[in-house]
């Protein structure tokens, strides 16, 4: 029988790291899991709350209560019968979501929360593990064809619900290989890359067919799209990057978060490079400005290509180490973290914007900064000179790409450039609809898996009202 104490009874544990001087060695994924009977222990914690406020932090609304009460039991089978009933992929987010949920916790009130990302991830593991997860085919298939733009979460969520649906759903991505932000914008270290093609795998299996290296609007016309689907969902990421347009900026060795990413990514898994100029931060001073998960990640990056120094800037000021949880839960905390990346060695200064690049003979040198107050005003006499060889711009995306065929839809997009759908997912155009970032502006990966799911369901009523 359960302990109904155990959230009294038993402490919280989580996962841990290697040690950082066994980590930095490689690109390899550091957490070590808990053994089981530490997780059944950790599941013991949940108070399967009449209110599950974990449930509704979640974007997915997993059912985190049903699959912490079977995993009390040992009992991993159903377990993961419920994880996928609301999730495609907790294997993405069992590793590099922030668990919304946990904070969500009611014992996150006055204690530490459930261990809620940590057995979500156990859960699919020991599931893949044990061969468990199978291509699920669908028995009826309908004669309705679906193009799908974009291999992201969103892109990945939505096609394999419509395939299951039995649809015909063909999936484009630009690049060599399939995962979108999940392959080349998130570090292996965080996740490993065979971790999405298994999930891949499944869901070829299963009847998708995937085409990359077609750039949708220069390799393929949407125009022919629009003639052969009954569907187009669009799922691009929100890939343009800010900038920082101040004295310098066209000084070499200056580069945008993602461009170096995604290089060392490609290197990862032996991908060609083609004729991109090699981005490296071996020996070098390097500035992160940004202070954000893109940002960490560069340091995490830049820590195991070798970096002399690492800094990283943001224009915030520091957060409080501490957050009144009796006012704040059940929302996110606002407060000072340290991610893994940062612990491996960076100085982190707040409150502080970059007002100049210095290069000699065009090659960066160093980078004027100087203090901000709460309102983002210059604090007097606060100037500073940072010595900078390298310098990577982390600070967020700000609308999608449209290339020239996307154009000449005339796409109605909001202020900020995301494309504007109506609460079907359904755009100004005939049979086109969009989701994730490419709607909404930069997310978490959850909440890009969420509305893939959300929008399938969308496109299979649509399908069935045009019948």
């Amino acid at each position: 029988m359960k302990n109904v104490n155990g959230f009294l009874d038993i402490k919280k544990t989580d996962r841990t790291y290697l040690p950082i001087a066994e980590r930095v060695l490689n690109f390899d994924e550091f957490v070590k899991s808990l053994p089981k009977d530490d997780l059944q222990q950790q599941a013991i914690r949940c108070m399967d709350c009449g209110t599950p406020y974990c449930h509704v932090s979640c974007p997915l609304h997993n059912l985190i209560p049903d699959w912490n009460s079977l995993i009390s039991e040992n009992d991993y089978k159903n377990a993961l019968i419920q994880l996928h009933s609301t999730n495609n992929f907790p294997e993405f987010t069992g590793r590099i979501c922030p668990a919304p949920c946990e904070a969500g916790c009611t014992l996150n009130i006055d204690n530490n929360p459930v261990s809620i990302k940590t057995i979500e991830c156990a859960i699919i593991d020991y599931a893949f593990e044990k061969n468990w997860i199978k291509p699920q085919i669908p028995e009826i298939k309908t004669d309705k064809k679906i193009a799908i733009i974009g291999s992201g979460p969103a892109g990945m969520a939505a096609a394999q619900q419509l395939v299951r649906m039995g649809h015909s759903v063909v999936l484009y991505e630009k690049n060599k290989k399939a995962g979108g932000l999940l392959r080349y914008g998130i570090p292996d270290f965080k996740l490993d890359k065979k971790i999405i093609d298994r999930r891949l795998e499944q869901m070829t299996q299963e009847g998708l067919i995937l085409k990359t290296g077609l750039n949708v609007g220069v390799d393929v016309s949407i125009q022919d799209l629009q003639q052969k689907c009954d569907a187009i969902l669009l799922t691009g990421g929100c890939e343009i990057p800010k900038d920082l347009k101040i004295s310098g900026r066209d000084s070499s060795d200056i580069y945008f978060a993602m461009n170096y990413l995604s290089q060392q990514n490609k290197i990862n898994s032996s991908e060609n490079l083609l004729d991109e100029f090699l981005i490296t931060a071996k020996d070098k001073n390097v500035i992160v400005i940004g202070g954000g998960d893109t940002g960490s990640d560069c340091i995490g990056t830049a820590v195991r290509q070798g970096a002399k120094k690492i800094t990283q800037l943001e224009i915030m000021p520091k957060p409080p180490i501490q957050v009144d949880k009796f006012t704040n839960w059940p929302k996110w905390e606002h407060k000072f973290r340290t991610s893994s990346s940062q612990e491996e060695g960076v100085e982190r200064i707040f409150s502080t914007t970059t007002a100049e690049f210095i290069n000699e003979n065009n090659k960066l040198t160093a980078i004027k900064t100087y203090k901000v107050d709460d309102k983002f005003h210059k604090i007097d006499d606060s100037d500073k000179t940072i010595d900078a060889d390298i310098v990577f711009l982390a600070m967020g995306f700000v609308a999608p790409i449209y290339d020239e065929s996307l154009q000449q839809l005339d796409i109605k997009t909001d202020k900020r450039g995301n494309i504007k759908t109506d609460k079907k997912y359904q755009t100004n155009i005939a049979k086109i609809f969009s989701a994730g970032d490419m709607k909404n502006g930069q997310s978490l990966v959850v909440t890009a898996i969420n509305d893939g799911r959300l929008s399938a369901t969308a496109i299979n009523n649509f399908l069935k009202e045009s019948a």
